[in-house]
């Protein structure tokens, strides 16, 4: 499956979201309990996989956005999650009861005049795309985990059309060494 590694993307129907032969897990949105989550998700992962747990840090970004972002920390609402991993992916489906990511668009025009200014090598205008946030940011956000979401999740990031769930998946080469 190819992937745009510079955009984020929207498809419900896309096969990143083909829940078949993968773990279910339904969690309250209690932002407390975000390492805890994320523990009980990678604790299956092969241990050829977990990357000096970049693969932890990449799994409990997307659940502490679901319960930030997408439930506002509503303990009534929940967060569901399927996963599956081998020795060559990793793959994660996040879903909350939240009204969804609106402004995807606007966050991938930001990417995009971001990576020209890396590419350009502006270090000056880059200083204009550090950091994005919307009205319902605070002080702790500032987007950089999406820009290494999609670094990491080399086999795509896509979200479905509501906008509150995500599929992600990482490939990895069988008898890669770990990084």
């Amino acid at each position: 499956m190819a992937s745009d590694n510079t955009a984020l993307r929207i498809n419900g129907s896309d096969p990143l979201f083909d829940t078949t032969n993968m773990i279910q897990k339904v969690f309250p949105s209690d932002f407390r309990q975000v390492r805890y989550f994320t523990l009980l998700i990678v604790q299956s992962a092969p241990v050829e996989i977990k990357e000096h747990n970049i693969l932890e840090q990449q799994v409990s970004e997307i659940i502490k956005n679901a319960i930030k972002h997408g439930n506002r920390c509503d303990t009534n609402k929940k967060v569901t999650v399927w996963y599956s991993f081998s020795k060559i992916h990793a793959h994660l489906i996040v879903m909350d009861e939240g009204s969804g990511f609106q402004e995807l668009e606007r966050w991938n025009a930001f990417n995009q005049k971001r990576l020209a200014c890396l590419a350009a090598n502006d270090f000056s205008a880059l200083g204009d795309y550090l950091a994005f946030r919307t009205a319902q940011s605070d002080e702790q956000d500032n987007g950089i985990s999406l820009f290494a979401a999609l670094e990491y999740w080399n086999g795509g990031i896509v979200f479905n059309e509501q906008r509150n769930a995500v599929a992600v998946l990482r490939k990895y080469a069988p008898g890669a060494p770990k990084k």
